[in-house]
């Protein structure tokens, strides 16, 4: 790898990775601008115009398709706390935390939310909301406490627990393999670096998939591996912490082949149950129209969302990537005859995660077009989501799609009357179900919707100061109380409408 693409990959991960959970795709839609702190220059049609009119929580007509799955999403290590509880060993999240300066305020997910313990609370919780389905995460430290040999029977019990629990309130469960929590004795043998790493998680992925069997219809296999790329080898504001862009696309291969053993660890067990990868896509646009912006804009793409979806669906990592890299790059090197067959196993759906655009200058630098959200990686552009959702399935065809995450944090603070009026949210989750209807509308084959999140939680190295859930967990004292966008979401889900 040259010093230059080195140089530009590192001042890619500084603009790009977020704090938390990131997404998208396209360039079809032209560059906006700001006015007046409304969103002005997007051709997003009379739908749009509509929206912007409309009052937050007032209905805009928009019906779904019958059967559509409405729900919202959490995971292991942000919600679950109960670290050291029945035999779960220590992440490298566990690590990262607890390392000082890594997370604000010092912050861990010792205790989080305290689902492990409270999980049947947030049951019925979910089930006041009228959710259809529920997507969480398995913790792998919690099944194999350092990532190999037989399962912790212990942990596998609070999941099956969990997952007839869902039955038993009518909601779906979506499950996810790996959402970041590799187990610490596999980091200490090289983690994701370790081509031996992904065969270690086909064996775990065997063994959840033999214990909880068709109750799980749908699994999802590695949770936005780019993420852990960015800001986890990139960056280095995500375990396990390092800036290296070498070890960082080698690990972005080795992720994308664990995801393909997964799938077919799925299929040797013969089980009916479907399975596909939870991905986190940008749409890249360029910023401007000067010269060389269009070239950066498409090499953009490429990493931030070919990469995991040429390799998925076509069986190749995109030719001007590899180019990119060099031929001297761990990741070229590192891919084996044979390793692209195994990552394009056939899957049963895609997971799509959207939260922001990104905006591409020519010299490979990213601009603001949109007003952020507390998370200040975060450009709010609802047309996004549209976007995302058709150019999968105009380039890759129409395997059936799942949004698993899709939000944004707000200043959620409980008034006198112990309520939260997070109208902000509201506006941001109908907008983005707005555009989603409409790619339903023009062909997409979008099966289900989940807010990120269910409740606040651990929001990874920004600690506790963020809050993304729709309903609002006082951690001192573990009360749950749901906001008002909890409130409207529910009405949502009654009526199929937004």
């Amino acid at each position: 790898m040259s010093v230059l693409t080195r140089r530009h990959l590192l001042r890619r991960a500084a603009l790009s990775a977020s704090a938390g959970p990131v997404a998208g795709l396209s360039t079809s839609t032209a560059a906006a601008t700001v006015t007046g702190g409304t969103l002005a220059g997007c051709d997003a049609g009379p739908e749009a115009d509509d929206e912007r009119r409309t009052a937050p929580d007032a209905q805009l007509g928009l019906r779904f398709p019958d059967g559509f799955g409405w729900g919202a999403a959490t995971s292991a290590y942000q919600i679950e706390g109960a670290a050291k509880d029945d035999g779960r060993g220590e992440s490298v999240w566990d690590t990262f935390s607890h390392t000082p300066g890594r997370t604000r305020g010092g912050d861990t997910g010792d205790v989080a939310a305290d689902h492990y313990h409270r999980y049947v609370e947030d049951l019925d919780l979910m089930k006041e909301l009228g959710l259809r389905t529920y997507r969480f995460s398995i913790s792998w430290p919690r099944i194999q406490a350092d990532g190999t040999g037989a399962p912790n029977q212990r942990g596998l019990d609070f999941y099956r627990r969990l997952v007839d629990g869902l039955h038993d309130r009518g909601i779906v469960p979506m499950a996810t393999l790996f959402h970041w929590d590799l187990p610490q004795s596999l980091q200490n043998t090289g983690g994701w670096e370790s081509r031996d790493v992904p065969y270690r998680f086909a064996d775990y992925a065997e063994a959840v998939f033999e214990a909880l069997g068709d109750a799980v219809p749908v699994w999802l296999t590695i949770n936005e591996p780019k993420t852990v790329v960015q800001n986890g080898y990139l960056h280095g504001h995500h375990a396990p912490g390092l800036r290296d862009p070498d070890a960082a696309y080698l690990v972005a291969h080795h992720l994308q082949l664990a995801h393909g053993l997964a799938v077919r660890a799925l299929r040797a067990t013969g089980s009916g149950s479907r399975i596909g990868p939870a991905l986190n896509l940008h749409p890249c646009y360029p910023a401007d129209d000067a010269p060389g912006v269009a070239e950066a804009t498409r090499l953009y793409d490429g990493y931030e969302n070919r990469l995991y979806l040429d390799s998925i669906f076509k069986g190749a990592y995109p030719a001007d990537v590899l180019a990119d890299l060099g031929p001297d790059s761990r990741m070229v090197r590192g891919i084996r005859d044979g390793d692209l067959k195994i990552i394009s196993s056939p899957i049963d759906l895609l997971a799509v995660q959207y939260y922001t655009p990104i905006y591409v200058t020519a010299d490979s630098g990213m601009a603001r077009k949109w007003p952020t959200s507390e998370a200040d990686w975060q450009q709010i552009f609802p047309d996004g989501m549209y976007d995302t959702l058709t150019r999968v399935t105009r380039d890759y065809g129409d395997v059936p799609l799942t949004v698993t995450e899709n939000g944004l944090p707000t200043p959620d603070r409980l008034d006198g009357n112990g309520t939260v009026d997070d109208v902000g949210r509201i506006a941001f989750l109908r907008d983005h179900l707005a555009a989603a209807h409409r790619a339903i509308s023009d062909g997409v084959p979008l099966e289900s919707y989940h807010v990120w999140s269910l409740m606040d939680n651990f929001e990874w190295n920004e600690g506790y100061e963020q809050r993304w859930g729709l309903i609002y967990v006082d951690f001192p004292t573990q009360r749950r109380v749901p906001k008002r966008s909890a409130h409207w979401y529910r009405r949502v889900i009654a009526d199929n409408t937004v």
